[in-house]
Parts: C-alpha cells; sequence; structure tokens
C-alpha cells in the first residue's frame, strides 16, 4: 500500500448540535500515477462523530466510500501531472450535510512545500465504528456495506462468519457476507420504521485449523431514515370558540405525528391553512389555532370550515405533507336582548277584576334557543306602585303575560301607565347594546259595584257579662258611585256563638246572649263576626267586626273535688298542697289567698304555698280515713267562698293508699269462676276413666287354667239392674270401732265385671291396688256409729252404699242385716240433701245412670257408679277368681 500523506485544513463545523465532531472541508493525498481497482486510496478523517454516525458518499463513480470513510478505487483511475479532485458528501442523522474536497496529487508533487499538516492514516481496527445502511433503498442488490479486517489476517489466511438478526434469525435473507474478504452486504430494502437498528456477531477462523484466530464482535448496522413517511393528524378536528371573542384568542390546538427519526428533520412539522386566514390564524410551530378578530358572530354563521396543512422539513420544499379540514363551531353569547314586536300596548280592565291576563307581550331574542340567553323575563319598572300587576314569562313562546293581581278603583284610578322591560335570565355580553322597554297604557273600565263598608274591619270593646241589648257599635257601608248608605241592609254571615244582633237598617251591633271570655269562641280575647251589606240591586259587600272581650270577675277560685291522699308515717304530722284554679284572667285570678274558717275543728292548720297553693297540714295524729276539711279561698279582687277538700289518711306505698282488707259477696259471675277448677278436675278424672277403659281392651289376659272360668265373656251390654238382696250374704264379723258423727267405708273395692254396675251411691271410690275403694261421707246424724261391713262373694269384694265389702264378712244374723238395711235407706236419703247443698261439695256423690254402651265389647262394663245392675245371670259372681286380680293390675297400669 502507497505511503498516504494527507494535509488537512480543518474548519469547525458544528453537526445536529454536537460541538465534538470535526470533519475537514478539504483532504490532501498522494497517490501513485494509476490507481488500480480496488486500490485503497484514503480515509476520509473525522473525529470524535462517533456517535453522530455519518452516511458518506462520492462525487465520482471511479470512487467508492465505505461507511467508516475508507476510499477505494471502484475502477483503474489515472492521476495526470495535475492534482485530480473529487468530493466526498457526510450527511448525519439529522440531516446536515458537510462537503469534503478530496485532492490527490500525483508523487510527483512529493516536494511541493505547503503550510498545511501532513496525516498518517491509521491501521485498519478489528473494532469499526457501526455500519450505516439506508432505508428503502432501491435496486439493484445486493449492495455492500463494509468489509470486516481482523488483524490476524495480516499474518494467517482466514474466513469470516456473520450471525443475527437478519441473517440467520428474522428478518431471514437481508443480509450475506463474503467469508473471505469480509465483505458485507444488504439483499433488500430494509424499512426503518420497522427494524431500525440490527446488531451482527462476526467471528475469524483460521482457513486451515478452523481456530478463531480473534475474539467475536458485535457491529451495530444502523439503518438511516429517509424521509419517507408524511405526518398524520393526531384529532379530530373539531374545535370550538365563543362568538364575539376577542382577537388573538385559543380556538384548539392541530396535533399531529411522523413516523419518522425522531429529532431529524423529517418529523419537523410546520403549521399552516389554506383556507380561513381572514378570521383564524394558526402557531407554525405548535398547531395552535387562534382568531384573528372579534367579529364572530353565531347568529351570521355558527360554523367555519378551515383546511389545515402539515408539512415534514420544517414546511421545505422536499418536505412530505398533509392537509386536513377543521370545523370551528361558534358558541353563543348574549349579544342580543328581546326585542319588542310594537312599540306599545293599550289594554283596558274591569274594575274590582283579581288574578286575570289582561295581555301578551311577544318578544324576539337572535340568541340560541332554550338558554339562559335566550329565555326572557319582564319587570314593570314604572306604575305598579301600588303591586295591582305583575308580569310572569310565557314558557312556550317566551312572550310576556300581564296579569291583574290586585283590583283597581274606577273612581280612583281610571287609566294606568306602566313601562315594561324585557331581558333575559344571563347578562349581556360582547355587546354594546342595553335592555329594551315598552309602555303599556291600561284603562280601568267601570262597572255598577257592590257596598262597600267605611273599612274592612271595625273592632269595638265589649266587656263579658254585659246586659244583653246593649249597643256595641254601628258598622255602616256606601254605595261606591253614590257614596250613600241609602237603601242598603245589613246580614250577620257569621256568628258563631250568637252572642250579637245585627240592625239590617241602620247597622247598629246589640248584645244578644251572654258574652263569656272563657268561652272557647273566644280566641286571645277576640270575637269575630263577619257582617253583609246588600243594594238594592242585590250587590253584596261583606265587613268583619272584631269585639275585644274584656274580663269580669265572674268565676271564683275552685279546687279540686278529688281526693287528697296524705300518707301516714310514725312520730310525724302529714300535709297536703291545696290546689286552686280560676278561669278567669288576671287581675280577677291569682294570687288566691287560703284560710280555714273560724269555727273549724283545730285539726289541721293552713299555710300559703305559692299564689295558687296552700299547704294543709295535722295539728294532731289523726285516725286513718276520709275528712273534709272546709278552706276558704278568694281571688285577688276577694271574691270567693268555703270550699270542702277531701283529705284521706291511708298507708301508702308510693304515694298511693294500700287497698282495704274486707270480706266481700261473690255474685254469679265470681262463683262460676270458683267453680271452674271443680268442673275441669272432673273432666280431667272422666278423660282418665276414658283412657283407661279404652286401654284395658287392647291388653290381652293370661288364662291360668285354674280360673274356672271366672270372667263371663258376653256381647252384650245393656244398663243394669238392681242388686236383689237375696243375693247379699249377711256379713259374720263386725268391727265396732265407733267415730263420732260419720260413717267409713272399708278400704275394699269392687271385683266386678265390666258388665256389672256398682251397689253404692255414696260416691265413687279411689283406686288401689287394682280395686275401688270406698269414700268417707260427712256426718249425717247425731248419734255415734262407725261399722265395717263386709260380705264374701265367692272371693270378690263389692262397694256398696256408703258400705265396703272386703276381707271380712257379715253374720248370718237376721237382725243385723235389718240394721244394715235401715241404715242403706237413710244414705239413700241423704244423699239427694248432700248433692244441693250451697258449696257442692257432694254435687258428684250421688247416684248415676249411665248409657247403654251396646254390644261388642268382651270384658263387659266395668262401671262402678251405675245404679242398674247386670240383667244377665249373675251367677258368675260365684266363680270369680285370680283372674279378676289381673284385671285390676291392668286397670292400675292404664
Amino acid at each position: 500500500m502507497a505511503k498516504v500523506l494527507i494535509f488537512n485544513i480543518f474548519l469547525v463545523l458544528i453537526l445536529s448540535g454536537v460541538e465534538s465532531c470535526h470533519i475537514p472541508s478539504s483532504q490532501y493525498t498522494y497517490v501513485p500515477n494509476t490507481i488500480p481497482a480496488g486500490q485503497y486510496v484514503t480515509t476520509v478523517d473525522f473525529f470524535d462523530c462517533e456517535t453522530k454516525p455519518l452516511r458518506f458518499t462520492v462525487s465520482d463513480s471511479s470512487f467508492k466510500i465505505y461507511s467508516n470513510g475508507t476510499v477505494e478505487a471502484a475502477a483503474t483511475v489515472s492521476v495526470a501531472k495535475a492534482e485530480r479532485i473529487f468530493y466526498v458528501y457526510a450527511e448525519d442523522n439529522t440531516g446536515q450535510q458537510n462537503i469534503i474536497a478530496m485532492h490527490l496529487d500525483p508523487k510527483t508533487a512529493v516536494g511541493k512545500k505547503t503550510d498545511q499538516m501532513f496525516l498518517r492514516r491509521s491501521k485498519r481496527r478489528w473494532s469499526p465504528p457501526p455500519f450505516n445502511i439506508l432505508e428503502n433503498e432501491k435496486e439493484p442488490f445486493p449492495k455492500e456495506i463494509d468489509r470486516i479486517v481482523s488483524d490476524s489476517e495480516t499474518d494467517q489466511e482466514v474466513f469470516y462468519t456473520v450471525s443475527g438478526p437478519g441473517v440467520d434469525s428474522p428478518p431471514l435473507e437481508l443480509f450475506t457476507l463474503d467469508s473471505n474478504s469480509g465483505m458485507l452486504k444488504v439483499l433488500k430494502p430494509v424499512d426503518r420504521e420497522q427494524y431500525p437498528k440490527f446488531v451482527l456477531t462476526f467471528r475469524v477462523f483460521n482457513k486451515f485449523t478452523k481456530v478463531e484466530t480473534d475474539k467475536p464482535l458485535d457491529i451495530d448496522v444502523i439503518v438511516d431514515d429517509v424521509n419517507d413517511n408524511a405526518p398524520e393528524f393526531k384529532d379530530p378536528l373539531m374545535f370550538t370558540v365563543p362568538e364575539k371573542s376577542k382577537a388573538g384568542s385559543i380556538v384548539g390546538k392541530v396535533n399531529a405525528t411522523d413516523k419518522d427519526q425522531k429529532g431529524t428533520l423529517h418529523v419537523k412539522i410546520r403549521y399552516s391553512l389554506l383556507t380561513g386566514s381572514n378570521l383564524f390564524a394558526i402557531h407554525p410551530n405548535t398547531g395552535i389555532l387562534t382568531t384573528k378578530t372579534d367579529t364572530l358572530d353565531r347568529e351570521a354563521q355558527d360554523k367555519h370550515l378551515v383546511v389545515v396543512q402539515i408539512k415534514d422539513m420544517d414546511g421545505g420544499d422536499k418536505g412530505l405533507l398533509n392537509t386536513g379540514t377543521a370545523t370551528i363551531s361558534l358558541t353563543d353569547v348574549n349579544d342580543n336582548p328581546p326585542s319588542f314586536l310594537k312599540t306599545s300596548y293599550e289594554p283596558s280592565v274591569n274594575e274590582n277584576e283579581r288574578e286575570k291576563l289582561i295581555l301578551r307581550i311577544p318578544v324576539e331574542d337572535k340568541d340560541l334557543v332554550n338558554t339562559s340567553n335566550w329565555v326572557s323575563k319582564f319587570e314593570i319598572t314604572k306604575g305598579n306602585e301600588n303591586g295591582n300587576f305583575r308580569m310572569e314569562t310565557d314558557s312556550k313562546t317566551n312572550g310576556g303575560l300581564l296579569y291583574v293581581s290586585k283590583p283597581l278603583d274606577f273612581e280612583k284610578t281610571p287609566r294606568v301607565n306602566l313601562e315594561i322591560m324585557a331581558r333575559n335570565v344571563a347578562d349581556l355580553k360582547g355587546t354594546t347594546a342595553t335592555w329594551n322597554s315598552i309602555p303599556v297604557n291600561v284603562a280601568v273600565t267601570n262597572v255598577d259595584e257592590g257596598p262597600e263598608f267605611t273599612a274592612p274591619t271595625v273592632q269595638f270593646s265589649v266587656k263579658e257579662n254585659t246586659p244583653n241589648g246593649t249597643l256595641i257599635g254601628t258598622y255602616k257601608a256606601l254605595d261606591p258611585e253614590t257614596k250613600s248608605s241609602d237603601g242598603i241592609k245589613y246580614y250577620k254571615a257569621t256568628d258563631p256563638a250568637s252572642w250579637i244582633n245585627l240592625n239590617r237598617d241602620t247597622g247598629e251591633l246589640k248584645v244578644a246572649n251572654t258574652i263569656d271570655r272563657e268561652s272557647h269562641y273566644v280566641q286571645n280575647g277576640l270575637y269575630n263576626i263577619t257582617v253583609k251589606a246588600v243594594d238594592a240591586s242585590s250587590k253584596t259587600g261583606t265587613g268583619t267586626v272584631i269585639i275585644v272581650v274584656e274580663e269580669d270577675n265572674d268565676n271564683i277560685p275552685t279546687i279540686p273535688t278529688s281526693e287528697m291522699v296524705l300518707c301516714e308515717k310514725d312520730g310525724e304530722l302529714g300535709s297536703v298542697l291545696v290546689v286552686a284554679e280560676d278561669k278567669d284572667q288576671s287581675p280577677f285570678s291569682s294570687p288566691f289567698s287560703f284560710s280555714l274558717p273560724d269555727d273549724n275543728d283545730g285539726k289541721w292548720v293552713l299555710s300559703q304555698f305559692n299564689d295558687t297553693t296552700a299547704k294543709l297540714t295535722q295539728l294532731k295524729d289523726l285516725p286513718m280515713g276520709t275528712y273534709d276539711v272546709p278552706v276558704e279561698v278568694k281571688d285577688l279582687q276577694g271574691l270567693g267562698e268555703t270550699q270542702i277538700a277531701k283529705v284521706r289518711i291511708c298507708q301508702c306505698r308510693n304515694g298511693v293508699c294500700l287497698a282495704k282488707r274486707s270480706s266481700v259477696s261473690l255474685g254469679p259471675l265470681a262463683l262460676l269462676a270458683l267453680l271452674l277448677p271443680l268442673f275441669l278436675l272432673l273432666l280431667l278424672c272422666l278423660l282418665l276413666i276414658f283412657f283407661c277403659v279404652t286401654k284395658r281392651e287392647k291388653l290381652q289376659l293370661e288364662d291360668a287354667g285354674d280360673s274356672g272360668g271366672i270372667l263371663l265373656k258376653s256381647n252384650t251390654e245393656a244398663p243394669g239392674e238392681e242388686v236383689d238382696a237375696s243375693l247379699i250374704t249377711v256379713p259374720t264379723v263386725i268391727n265396732d270401732a265407733a267415730v263420732k258423727g260419720s260413717v267409713k267405708g272399708l278400704n275394699t273395692g269392687w271385683q266386678g265385671t265390666k258388665s256389672t254396675s256398682s251397689m253404692g251411691g255414696m260416691g265413687m271410690g279411689q283406686q288401689e291396688n287394682g280395686m275401688y275403694t270406698g269414700v268417707k261421707t260427712t256426718e249425717f246424724y247425731s248419734g255415734q256409729y262407725d261399722s265395717q261391713y263386709g260380705s264374701q262373694f265367692n272371693g270378690g269384694q263389692m262397694l256398696g252404699s256408703g258400705v265396703a265389702f272386703g276381707s271380712r264378712y257379715f253374720a248370718q244374723d237376721s237382725s243385723f242385716l235389718h240394721t244394715w238395711q235401715t241404715n242403706g235407706r237413710y244414705l239413700e236419703q241423704k244423699l239427694p240433701y248432700l248433692g244441693n247443698e250451697d258449696e257442692g261439695r257432694y254435687a258428684d256423690d250421688i247416684i248415676h245412670s249411665y248409657g247403654y254402651e251396646g254390644a261388642g265389647s268382651a270384658a263387659g262394663s266395668v262401671g262402678c257408679c251405675s245404679d242398674f245392675g247386670d240383667t244377665d245371670n249373675l251367677d258368675f259372681i260365684n266363680t270369680l277368681g285370680p283372674k279378676f286380680k289381673s284385671l285390676a293390675e291392668v286397670c292400675r297400669k292404664t
């Protein structure tokens, strides 16, 4: 390689704001007279520019330049005796371009002296700067990018490999590498917006040993941007601005974007207006839209369409552009006051009319309908000092409505001149106009009116209890036209208590009945009546008479008639408070004075407690009871009388007298309440018996085999019969234990079948150990008698009328049998009497007849209180045995 001398003349240029990047404006190199194709020529010297990659091009096609600034001969170049010049263009990523003049001097000019510096080209490095390719390059392909050279190439034969995106990973088949020369080539166009950079890994190997001769090297292949994307609008071009806005008011901001490389001229957008520039302006760099005039009028034109252009390269000739139509809507402001359609109005109204619509006033407003700038409201600015008129707004038409709110009097005011102003809810803005007003002249029409009282209300004072017929006053009415009261009649419209008489001809008011200030018709001391005046044409007028009822001392103080409780305490004399009331008002009421009559009994003393209360205290211990204490009570005017204060002395609990213990007679309801538990108990017993009987049928009785037919199986049940006396065996053993005034039944029971009724009349006995036991009877004769009777009926036991048959036996003695029968008849006579006693102790101890139960019972009847015996043959009694005991046990269990 020929020795290269480089003479540099340095001019410091600042590229894209990077002050540390320096590129010479010219460069000198000594070369041979003939440079073969592929021969290295020189390298463009640039310093500290690696942070801003440069893209180089040459003006002479005989040379080619690589991204690292190396210049080679593309063809055989002949250099004459004079120097040869070509130009190198260096462009950074901002689009800034520098031109370098390359001077090639033949070797014959070596002795030439200049004041320029001589520099030697540095040796090629294994770590070159990043490679640069241009996006979207046109054919032909492949295109060379740059050559990779390793230092190991100087002493070895090597080959190169490459890997990475674009080679063996997507996008595939984009790059290729000449393994022998190390030349990297691109095979097709690349879109920078899709692939802004590639990182490729290069490796170098010995051709023979296949051993790496240097470390792997990562090189960035940067895709340089070209301006291939026009700017685009980001947001809809819709804007609003109030009408009549001042010049320079902001309308909105046009936002645009560009897909090209940020920070370059390719994305520097300039904004401009193609239409509407007479009304609006746009900032060229920010895109902010503003107004240029203050005459924008929504009522004239509510929308403006403006064409906006956006162009990159800062609006340069080579810049790409786009256009859009912006819609600017004008919002309404209240710059138009309501205007009247006429210059004046002259309505008419009858006198005495009220709440009547007399005039509609239409208006017109150019502002936006149904907004506060359009909605009208009206004011009466003159002529309504008495408040006879009022204005309202018609919500449908936005016009004014004039009403008469208070009646007019033709005789006083035949004409009223009004001035009405129309305005909006919102204040005026953006205009010098003011609210409009219009005159309205109202003519009052005369009508025939009814009489009018001299005053709508009149007030008279009357003392209560004023005698009937007393004149209170006169209330007269006049005809409005004639100002006379002739021919007018007067009538009462209301008089709640009928206290007043009204003279129809003169209007005089007199007392008709006793006036009572304490009456509920009087409110706050006032009593009102309504009076009507009627003229000859039957027209009426109404007035009110207010009667002030003055107080009269017509009520005395009174004390309550109810008892006052005085609680008795040991060792203390009690007291009560006597409170008086008076319906009169002051000064005919409290404070009251209390005193005891001079002839009082000396048991009490009275002392003033407050204006309406006195304290009544015992002077001595008094027994419990009720006392009538005379007390004299008078009001402030000394009007009063002696009254009785009822005082009850008693033992108290919490201030209430304890109830007295006293005997009271019981009425029918009380007796019924006392007997009710007995009835319930009887019902319970009947239920238990029913339960016992029904449960008994469900049990099976075991036959021991030696009963001998003790139980009689019968399918027929019928009312029983009286037991024949011949069937009774006279007992042989007598127990004479006497009890005064009573006869006791033995604790034995009748062991019969269900179909056999008992023979007793004293009442049903209690059930013990499976048997029915007799109950005790009350005293029924003055003598002493106590016997126990018993009779054995084949091992069975029977309960008789007050006599129990048990384990003891009657002797076969006819005289003793006669005695026993005599006592039985006595008991039968006594039992009805016992059943009628007032206390009813033996009401249930009389003989009862039980109803026929019918057939179907396997065990027969076991009723123990029936006065009828079984009609069947009673021979079964002689066969009763241990089986009956099993039946008794069953009854006890159920």
